[in-house]
C-alpha cells in the first residue's frame, strides 16, 4: 500500500476555542476547526495574527468521548434526580485522568448548565468535509442523545456551496440551528469591510438553511456602513432579510478596537463612526424595513445600547420602533446620561432612567468626569472598548 507524507499529530488534549455566540453560554464547546479560514473582516479582532487549521476528526471524536466519560461520572454521582452539588463533583475529581482536567471542566460546567445543547467552534465549522462533520455528529448523538440542539457558526461562502443533500444529511443527523454572520445587506458595505460574500450569497445560504430544516440566526451589525453607507447598511440589510426570513436576527453594534484594520481607516478619518444617536436612529430605519417577515429581533449582546430591543416580528415591530423613537425625542441631557449609564452597567433599559438611585449615580459621574452631549462619543468609544 502507498505510503501517505500526512501523518496525524499527536493528541494535544481537549480543547476549546476563544468565543462562542450569548445564546449558547450553556452549551458544551466542542472544537471543529482551529480560528477563521477566512480571517479578512476589517472589523473582526478575534482570530488576528492566528493560524487556521482544521483538527483531525479522530482528535475531535476523541473530545467527545472524553467529555462523555466525565458527564457519565459526574451524572452517577448526582444519582437519579440528576441535581449535582459541588460537593458531589469534589468526589469525582480526584479520579480525572492527568491531562484531562480540560475536558472534565467542560463536562462540569455543561452538566450543571442542563446538558441542553452542544457548540461546534470555531468561526466556521462547515467548512470540513462533509463526511467529516457527519462522523463527528453522529458521534455527538450516540453519546449524547438527550440534546436538544446542536449549532455552528457558518459562511455564507461556505453555506452557499455546501449540496443541499449534503445539509439536509447534517441536519438529520443532529445539526438543528446555524449563526451566519450577515452583517449588512449592502455590497458596497460588504467589500469596504471585507467580509468575502455578497447580498446575494447571503440570500441564498440563508434560504439554503432554512430549506434544510436548521434553524437560523442572522447577525447584523449596526454603524458597519459608517456615516457614508449608514442608510443604505440599514435598507440594504433589511431587504436581504426580508428575503430569507431568518429565525432569528441579532444585532451587534460595531466597535473599533485598536487591532482592527478598520481602526487605521477610523483613525485617519476615512470610516466617518457613528455616535450611539446616529446608531440608534440607523437601527431605527432598520427595523422599520423589516416587513412581511416572522423573526424574532434580539439585542443580546453588551455592546447594544437597547437590551429591550426584543420581540417577534410582525407584531412587536411598533413597541421596537417606539422604544427606539423615545430615546432619539429625549433631550441631549439626557442621552447623554442614558448613553454612559448603559455603558457603565447602570442602565439596561430606558426604563432604568425612572429610578431616581441610579439617575443621581450617573449624574454624579458626568459631573466628576465633565461629560456633556459634546463629548459624550469619544468617552462612550473607550468604554465600548473593554467589551471587545
Amino acid at each position: 500500500m502507498p505510503r501517505s507524507d500526512k501523518q496525524t499529530p499527536p493528541y494535544g488534549g481537549f480543547e476549546q476555542g476563544p468565543i462562542r455566540p450569548p445564546s449558547e453560554a450553556d452549551s458544551l464547546l466542542i472544537r471543529v476547526t482551529r480560528n477563521c479560514p477566512w480571517n479578512f473582516c476589517t472589523f473582526c479582532p478575534v482570530y488576528k495574527g492566528r493560524r487556521f487549521s482544521l483538527r483531525p476528526v479522530e482528535h475531535v471524536l476523541r473530545d467527545i468521548d472524553t467529555v462523555h466519560k466525565y458527564v457519565s461520572m459526574l451524572s452517577d454521582a448526582a444519582g437519579e434526580d440528576k441535581r449535582l452539588t459541588q460537593a458531589m463533583a469534589r468526589e469525582v475529581s480526584p479520579r480525572v485522568d492527568p491531562g484531562e482536567d480540560g475536558a472534565f471542566h467542560a463536562a462540569l460546567r455543561w452538566h450543571s448548565s442542563g446538558r441542553r445543547s452542544i457548540f461546534l467552534q470555531d468561526a466556521n465549522s462547515l467548512i470540513v468535509k462533509p463526511q467529516d462533520l457527519l462522523q463527528i455528529l453522529r458521534r455527538l448523538m450516540e453519546r449524547f442523545p438527550w440534546v436538544e440542539r446542536i449549532t455552528s457558526y457558518a459562511r455564507s461562502h461556505t453555506i452557499a456551496r455546501i449540496s443541499d443533500a449534503d445539509l439536509a444529511a447534517f441536519r438529520r443527523s443532529g445539526l438543528n440551528r446555524i449563526h451566519i454572520g450577515l452583517e449588512s445587506g449592502s455590497d458596497r458595505v460588504l467589500k469596504a469591510t471585507r467580509k468575502g460574500t455578497t447580498k446575494a450569497m447571503h440570500v441564498t445560504a440563508g434560504r439554503k438553511v432554512r430549506a434544510a430544516g436548521m434553524a437560523l440566526s442572522e447577525y447584523v451589525m449596526p454603524g458597519l456602513g459608517g456615516r457614508a453607507l449608514s442608510r443604505e447598511h440599514a435598507t440594504e440589510t433589511a431587504d436581504a432579510l426580508n428575503r430569507i426570513n431568518p429565525d432569528f436576527i441579532r444585532l451587534r453594534t460595531l466597535a473599533i478596537p485598536n487591532r482592527v484594520p478598520l481602526f487605521e481607516e477610523y483613525s485617519t478619518g476615512a470610516f466617518e463612526k457613528l455616535n450611539d444617536i446616529e446608531t440608534a436612529a440607523e437601527i431605527l430605519t432598520f427595523i422599520q424595513h423589516l416587513d412581511g417577515i416572522t423573526s424574532t429581533v434580539k439585542s443580546d449582546h453588551i455592546l447594544n445600547l437597547f437590551q429591550e430591543i426584543d420581540g417577534v416580528l410582525p407584531d412587536d415591530k411598533t413597541h421596537m420602533v417606539s422604544i427606539l423613537q423615545r430615546f432619539l425625542d429625549l433631550p441631549p441631557e439626557d442621552q447623554t446620561r442614558y448613553l454612559v449609564g448603559r455603558r457603565l452597567g447602570l442602565f439596561h433599559r430606558l426604563d432604568d432612567m425612572a429610578s431616581p438611585h441610579r439617575m443621581k449615580k450617573v449624574e454624579k459621574i458626568c459631573q466628576k468626569n465633565g461629560i456633556t452631549p459634546d463629548n459624550v462619543s469619544d468617552v462612550v468609544d473607550e468604554l465600548m472598548k473593554r467589551f471587545i
